[in-house]
């Protein structure tokens, strides 16, 4: 199958555009981000990627190794996520024990972290350290080739914790560092199962944004940078005197919880709910970067992507040959609104999938409704300079799909009638598919 080509199904999709050999080391990466809806624990099926397609994928890889070689299935959820709960509620370790059983071959189960932490009313009350990758980690610097090199943001990036310090002594000049797990690197084959799903961050999250999965230290990558736009910011749309005293308020919030132990964080906690009344809650006011002018998160992406195409166990980065990749996009079930975790879920009946994350993702934004010439994420990851994700162009793609009027060359398919996802409300009213 040609890499130009997309494929949309139903419940039951033809898998045979994922090929592997005898004797490949295969990683499954769902989307294992969140245990279920903190607003609703019952619902988790629009927030983790589909078990019955966790199955189809692992079985049909195991057939074709033909009793020799390993698959992983693995990720690294949210830091606050029980994986415990997750595994459980998608039925993994019995995924993985059927298909060794049946097929003969290793098939584990790995939650990739290095820690587990205990969130309570938005602030981390105890920190759990875990084993994280058996292979290890690997570090890799971009340098200058890095879309955070010359970036305006330098040394205003806000990561994964309160530390903002550890994000930042990784992104500065020429040094800019990733801390991926060594798994995904080592292994021959890496098949990306996201899910369909609106993203307060990068507008949607799909193949490309589901690679923040494969870090072993979140703290590590920018999600936002400090400030508004008149400031070289991302944080915030306008900075005006309420949102100046927020952000006091928030780095006060901050210091206390790291900075006094035991006490800190239930300190940090009263002065968060404090906050929220005053400064408005997150379901309603912008912040964080959660908007589409975050200029930030799509950056990050990006340069893990370019990472684990081409690069080796060592830290070094490859010119060419880039890993041997498949995605698979899981929208049976997508989200809408407050994603990646907290939205609502939408019965789309599809899944997505190709060789090519680019074109997947791009064909997917279009089923959602959305252009993605104004998504940063999918604009960006056409035109990279070196190291490309893609080596086509939108034009090139062919969209098979078991609709029949969805079928042919992309250009035709984006004039279709599609699915109509709500954006998350940051992004409400700008990615929007009006036509060309």
């Amino acid at each position: 199958m040609s890499g130009q080509n997309v494929y949309i199904y139903g419940s039951n999709p033809d898998l045979s555009f994922i090929t592997v050999f005898a004797g490949d080391w295969v990683v499954i990466k769902p989307n294992l981000v969140k245990e279920a809806k903190e607003t609703d624990p019952n619902e988790w099926r629009s927030v983790v990627t589909s078990p019955f397609l966790i199955r189809q994928v692992c079985e049909h890889v195991c057939r074709q190794l033909e009793g020799k070689g390993r698959v992983t299935i693995c990720d690294a959820p949210q830091t606050d996520s029980s994986f415990a709960r997750i595994a459980e509620l998608l039925g993994l370790y019995h995924i993985a024990q059927d298909c060794s059983q049946k097929f003969g071959v290793v098939v584990e189960v790995l939650d990739l972290r290095n820690e587990e932490w205990t969130n309570h009313g938005g602030v981390i009350t105890e920190r759990k350290r875990l084993k994280g990758d058996p292979e290890g980690t690997v570090v890799f610097d971009l340098e200058r080739r890095s879309l955070f090199y010359g970036f305006k943001g330098e040394g205003k990036y806000y990561g994964a914790d309160y530390d903002s310090g550890v994000v930042n002594s990784h992104h500065r000049g020429d040094l800019q560092e990733y801390l991926l797990c060594r798994t995904p690197i080592l292994a021959d084959v890496f098949i990306n199962m996201p899910k369909l799903k609106t993203h307060k961050k990068t507008g949607v999250t799909l193949s490309l944004k589901n690679l923040v999965g494969i870090n072993a230290d979140k703290n590590w990558l920018p999600h936002h940078t400090e400030g508004s736009p008149h400031k070289g910011g991302d944080e915030f749309p306008d900075m005006p005197v309420k949102r100046k005293l927020e952000r006091v308020s928030v780095k006060v919030a901050r210091s206390v919880a790291l900075h006094i132990p035991g006490l800190g964080p239930r300190l940090a906690q009263r002065m968060r709910r404090a906050g929220t009344t005053v400064f408005g809650d997150g379901r309603h006011v912008i912040r964080s970067g959660n908007w589409y002018g975050n200029d930030t998160t799509w950056r990050m992406v990006l340069d893990l992507n370019r990472c684990l195409l081409y690069g080796n166990s060592d830290g070094s980065l490859r010119e060419d040959r880039p890993k041997r990749y498949f995605s698979l996009v899981d929208g049976l079930v997508g989200m809408e609104g407050m994603g990646p975790m907290q939205g609502d879920p939408v019965e789309s009946g599809v899944v997505i999938g190709g060789t090519d994350p680019v074109a997947v993702d791009t064909v997917s934004a279009r089923l959602m409704g959305f252009d993605w010439r104004k998504i940063p994420v999918l604009r960006e990851a056409w035109r990279l300079p070196s190291l490309p994700i893609t080596s086509l162009t939108p034009e090139q793609i062919i969209v098979h799909a078991d609709v029949p009027n969805w079928n042919g060359p992309f250009p035709e398919f984006e004039r279709g009638s599609y699915f109509r996802y709500k954006p998350h409300f940051g992004w409400q009213g700008y990615i929007e598919w009006e036509g060309l």
